[in-house]
């Protein structure tokens, strides 16, 4: 594989452990988002997305039916944009409280400052918030990884298991998507950001999938367990 001078990089089972996300971040904004929604509703920033959630459903809710929803969907893991940013804004308090540090797998972190030490460019798309992307890498248990990132993506830019999504990114980040190296630990995705031209490294941590997929498993994508062995 040629050296690529940009790395676009997943969070979730790719620099970070799921467990940190389904075990600390997700309980975290179940229990406190009433208390939040009720605190802070007349906020811009919160009003926006508490509307856009009584929209879907129906427009003709109260607060403390939304925050319910979001909960509902916290439980089913939905990857909606709503309720991402509303966690964001939670989980901010949180960071700044000093109630949890953000995981990273210490082979990220270095990888992280080695290749911004030699000037290769990094990237993050996420399925969280952009806010919320730079809460996890602000508030990081290895210090603030945040300055190491030139940009930030998440749903607003499109699913990440649509080609057309990497398709934008790339055009905002390189003149030829070849240049940009996608990783994640999500078939889906990596499928997707090689339609659109991308390299692609499957990151398969045994952390956060014990059974190694390996051979036809990984689907034709370069498979890594460690920041440490990409070329």
């Amino acid at each position: 594989m040629n050296p690529t001078p940009l790395i676009l990089t997943d969070i979730e089972g790719t620099t970070s452990s799921i467990a940190f996300v389904k075990d600390v971040l997700f309980p975290y904004a179940r229990e406190r988002m009433p208390g939040f929604v009720a605190e802070h509703r007349a906020q811009p920033e919160v009003r926006r997305w508490l509307d856009a959630v009584a929209m879907e459903l129906g427009g003709a809710c109260d607060d403390r039916a939304i925050a319910e929803t979001l909960r509902g969907w916290i439980d089913q893991d939905r990857k909606h944009t709503a309720l991402k940013a509303l966690q964001g804004m939670l989980w901010r308090e949180g960071y700044a409280r000093g109630d949890f540090k953000a995981h990273f797998y210490a082979d990220a972190a270095r990888a992280l400052r080695a290749w911004h030490a030699a000037g290769r460019r990094v990237a993050v798309y996420s399925s969280g918030s952009v806010a919320a992307q730079k809460l996890f890498f602000g508030y990081s248990e290895h210090g603030d990884l945040s300055p190491l990132v030139s940009a930030w993506f998440d749903t607003e830019i499109g699913g990440k298991r649509e080609p057309a999504s990497y398709a934008r990114i790339a055009s905002s980040l390189a003149p030829n998507p070849s240049g940009i190296m996608f990783l994640s630990d999500i078939l889906a995705e990596l499928d997707a950001a090689r339609d659109a031209g991308l390299a692609t490294v499957l990151i398969d941590r045994r952390e956060d999938y014990p059974q190694p997929r390996t051979g036809a498993a990984t689907n034709g994508h370069l498979r890594v367990t460690s920041f440490a062995d990409i070329p």
